[in-house]
Parts: structure tokens; C-alpha cells; sequence
């Protein structure tokens, strides 16, 4: 995400504010994704408040969700953060926010690594 528009901005900003959306966000990133359940007993909250603030965070591509099948077939979602950076620059008067995402991050490799072998 660039520097966006100022309401994105704040919408961000009060999400990062949400204590059990910093837990969330935090114990996504821990060794690897982590089921609801998971989350629920890790950040001491009940599935109803994590399943409301993961539905947020993926609104702004801070988590991400992984489905997976058990041994018994069972199926199940994980979920992990993609949230890398987070820059927040104060200029002219105004805040602007600026993240990076593991994607993106990715993408920049990918991106790097096609123009080293000349495929672009």
C-alpha cells in the first residue's frame, strides 16, 4: 500500500489501535498460521471477536487466510499475518501510511530476479 487516502489511513490507524487486533496480528505471525481456536486462546478472546477482527484485517491485507486439510480430511482455516512494514511519515500538516505486505515483497523479488535474467 502507498501513501493512500486520508480515510484508509485512519481506518488503519483505529484498527491498529484495537488491542485484540494487535494480538490478533501478533500471534499470527508467531510460528506460522494459526487456526481461530488457536488465536482465541492465545490473545484471551472469545472466536466471535477474533473471527470479527480477522475479517477486518483482511479487509486491509494484514492477515491472510490458509485452508488446509487435516489427515482425516477434515477441512480448516489458518490464518497469518502478511503485514511486513508499517511507515507512517508526517508531512506538510498531514500523516501519510505506507505498508508492505510479505506479497509484495515477494513480488519485488520476482520482479528483480526476471529483470537479472532478462525474461521482461
Amino acid at each position: 500500500m502507498q501513501p493512500g487516502g486520508s480515510s484508509e489511513s485512519t481506518a488503519i490507524f483505529q484498527l491498529l489501535a484495537d488491542e485484540y487486533a494487535r494480538k490478533i496480528l501478533l500471534a499470527a505471525d508467531r510460528d506460522g498460521p494459526k487456526t481461530a481456536k488457536t488465536l482465541s486462546e492465545e490473545c484471551d478472546a472469545s472466536l466471535t471477536t477474533v473471527y470479527r477482527r480477522v475479517s477486518t484485517l483482511q479487509e486491509y491485507d494484514l492477515i491472510e487466510e490458509c485452508r488446509t486439510v487435516d489427515a482425516d480430511g477434515s477441512h480448516r482455516s489458518e490464518f497469518e499475518t502478511t503485514l511486513e512494514e508499517l511507515h507512517v511519515d508526517v508531512t506538510d500538516g498531514q500523516l501519510s501510511l505506507t505498508m508492505e505486505t510479505r506479497d509484495e515483497l515477494a513480488d519485488n523479488f520476482t520482479d528483480l530476479w526476471r529483470g537479472i535474467r532478462g525474461d521482461e
